[in-house]
């Protein structure tokens, strides 16, 4: 954005995590500003439905005063000139509410700055109005916490990498790490599935989708694991099948 003049009563622009699923996994910080918020902010799809939205749900079911929203429609799509363009104007909504005074949150699930979509907006207003981010539950921590294991211990190497990083990347990833965490495994399930395999890691891994909301899945045993893409909100740990104690 170009550069404006900010006011003494410009508004901020607050990043809330909003966790991974489970509402309850909302910080005590996180629920007090959307519930006091003016205006809350969040990414949709064309039918106007937002998970982040959905996930803080009992947040809104406390709120007692009319709120303003920015609905940011994100469009299915790889072609990040859509993304860009959908980042460009929510940025310019949001500006036009900072500009009145009005404080914006803006709703992101797991941490706003892990993989989170307000990475992108931040890059655009940060050089012309305050802004602050709340820390969320991100969704690393919830898959361990799903799977009652722990991602690293002593000295081990810990890797986070996505599904969009190449094939060499991974099996890279793979074999140096001793514990690995697979992104945005969707689309890549069945290039991770090859990779698994060909680093010798399939019984180190376990996949999980939905972490946390009601239709939470966990396979224990990938080798089961249909070789077909799988949906966005899904991942993979990997951590060494044998640990020491001391």
């Amino acid at each position: 954005m170009s550069a404006v003049e900010v006011s003494p009563k410009t508004g901020r622009f607050i990043g809330v995590g909003v966790g991974p699923g489970d509402p309850e996994l909302i910080t005590l910080k996180a629920l007090r500003l959307i519930q006091s918020a003016s205006v809350v902010s969040y990414l949709a799809n064309d039918e106007g439905g937002s998970q982040a939205k959905n996930i803080a749900s009992e947040a809104f079911a406390g709120v007692t005063h009319a709120q303003n929203e920015i609905a940011i429609v994100m469009p299915m799509s790889t072609d990040r000139s859509l993304a860009n363009e959908a980042y460009d104007n929510g940025a310019k909504a949001i500006a036009n509410e900072l500009l009145q005074g009005r404080d914006v949150v803006f709703l992101c699930e797991g941490d706003p700055l892990f993989f989170g979509s307000f990475a992108y907006l931040l890059e655009r207003l940060e050089g012309d109005f305050p802004c602050q981010v709340v820390p969320g539950v991100s969704s690393i921590n919830a898959a361990s916490s799903a799977l009652n294991h722990p991602l690293t211990v002593l000295k081990e190497s810990f890797a986070v990498v996505s599904g969009r990083h190449s094939a060499e990347q991974i099996d890279t990833a793979l074999e140096q790490h001793d514990s690995v965490v697979i992104m945005k495994a969707g689309r890549a399930r069945p290039r991770i599935l090859m990779a698994l395999r060909k680093t010798n890691r399939m019984q180190d891994a376990k996949y999980l989708e939905y972490i946390g909301r009601e239709n939470e899945r966990i396979v224990r045993d990938v080798s089961t694991l249909e070789d077909k893409a799988g949906p966005y909100f899904s991942l993979f740990v990997v951590t060494k099948s044998e640990r020491g104690t001391r």
